[in-house]
């Protein structure tokens, strides 16, 4: 059994068109909301959690509403490119109500295009366990996480080309760029990937029931005690490695201005660095994972976080040294998000991945909703010095959590033809 890469790659282009935007998000409407709108970060805070609050409901639901749907180019297809049609016609009003100082302009555009990323997060996702067999799911969301980083990356790119050291910067070229990519990401997947063939090949595949088959089974099996409180605390784990996660990206561009003193779109080449770290990271770990363990791999990442968000506290100003914490960063991210994902859907059946995936963004998303506003109160009353040891806190509780974790761990196969072995090629 092995994965189709090409196949895998392709997939991905939904996630990296999501993950372009939000790169985007994270990175500049916060300088738009402080220095367009002179918003303190406690308000900035909350306005930057309106999306998880939108995805903390909104993202389960069209989960669900996926995984019944069915139509001529499939369950996920429909949501996403609908989905990015709305989003990229809004996104490029942000800039516009940013430039002529309309925050109700603004305001609006941001909300619908909020709205409109969040009813097709889950189908793009859902997407790749849909036609990945289970033993396959951390290599192939190693390559979709990969996607990811090369979106974000491409993000981070522009803003550090982009973005003027001095004076008042014009974010419209920066939106249209992505919104450009966002389009052409969809248009490509959307021509190359035929849902429903995909979906009867994995039909086909020996040993393997798809969702539709489960689903017309007629049987509802509960779920066993240990592997729901393995789902508790899996889920528990991933919000509170979110708290600390997402505190720290939410809030970079202002510390690294502010309180590092790294000027214009300074901050976004530190985050390449990280961003870096994580491509280069993505494939490696989802090959380790599946010999040594999603669970292992996972709390190796937590720990190089957690070291490395405690060592990031001593840093007053920008030195080389902290290039070096980036990297570690990337890293043990990576090795976190390639396996979590894979680890929570492991648990479902095939007929409500989509639920599942659901349940994933549910907790990731509630993390996100309270810790813009949480670090934020802290950065704005007390001192930016409390981002990292808040982090850093989050981190040692996921720890704690990923601890009691005790299923949805990779089953590699033994290739029954030892030929199987030898190929490192796709199907």
């Amino acid at each position: 059994m092995k994965l189709n890469y090409w196949r895998t790659t392709i997939i991905g282009l939904a996630f990296m068109s999501i993950c372009a935007f939000w790169q985007l998000y994270e990175g500049i409407v916060p300088l738009i909301l402080k220095d367009t709108f002179k918003i303190g970060d406690t308000l900035a805070g909350v306005i930057m959690a309106l999306d998880n609050i939108l995805a903390l409901f909104m993202l389960p639901l069209f989960g669900a509403i996926s995984d019944r749907t069915s139509t001529p180019i499939g369950k996920r297809m429909p949501f996403i490119i609908g989905g990015t049609a709305l989003a990229v016609v809004a996104m490029v009003l942000m800039p516009v109500g940013d430039n002529m100082g309309s925050f109700t302009l603004f305001i609006l555009a941001l909300l619908v295009t909020l709205v409109a990323m969040s009813t097709y997060r889950s189908p793009a996702v859902a997407l790749m366990p849909d036609v990945t067999p289970k033993p396959l799911r951390s290599k192939a969301n190693a390559v979709i996480n990969l996607m990811g980083a090369v979106g974000g990356a491409i993000t981070l790119v522009l803003i550090s080309v982009l973005i003027p050291k001095t004076g008042k910067a014009d974010y419209f070229p920066i939106f249209a760029i992505i919104a450009g990519l966002m389009v052409a990401a969809v248009v490509i997947l959307a021509l190359a990937v035929k849902e429903n063939k995909l979906v009867a090949e994995m039909k086909a595949t020996d040993g393997h029931q798809t969702g539709t088959e489960e689903a017309n089974s007629g049987v509802k099996e509960k779920m066993e005690p240990d592997v729901k409180k393995s789902l508790i605390f899996i889920l528990l784990s991933i919000f509170f490695w979110f708290m600390a996660y997402n505190a720290v990206t939410t809030a970079f561009s202002k510390y690294a201005r502010d309180f590092l003193g790294i000027q214009g779109g300074g901050f976004a080449t530190n985050l390449l660095i990280a961003t870096g770290a994580a491509v280069l990271s993505y494939i490696p770990v989802g090959i380790i994972a599946s010999k040594v363990g999603r669970k292992k791999t996972i709390l190796v990442g937590i720990m190089m976080l957690f070291a490395s968000f405690v060592a990031a506290f001593f840093f007053t100003t920008y030195t080389p040294l902290l290039s070096v914490l980036l990297v570690f960063i990337g890293s043990g991210w990576a090795a976190i998000n390639v396996n979590s994902y894979p680890m929570v859907v492991e648990m479902s059946k095939g007929s409500n991945v989509g639920k599942y995936t659901g349940y994933y963004y549910t907790f990731s998303m509630a993390a996100q909703i309270l810790t813009p506003v949480a670090s934020g109160a802290l950065l704005q009353y007390v001192s930016y010095r409390t981002l990292f040891p808040y982090a850093a806190l989050f981190m040692a509780l996921a720890f704690v959590t990923m601890t009691m974790v005790q299923h949805g761990d990779s089953k590699p196969q033994t290739p029954k033809d030892k030929l199987e072995m030898m190929d490192a090629g796709d199907a």
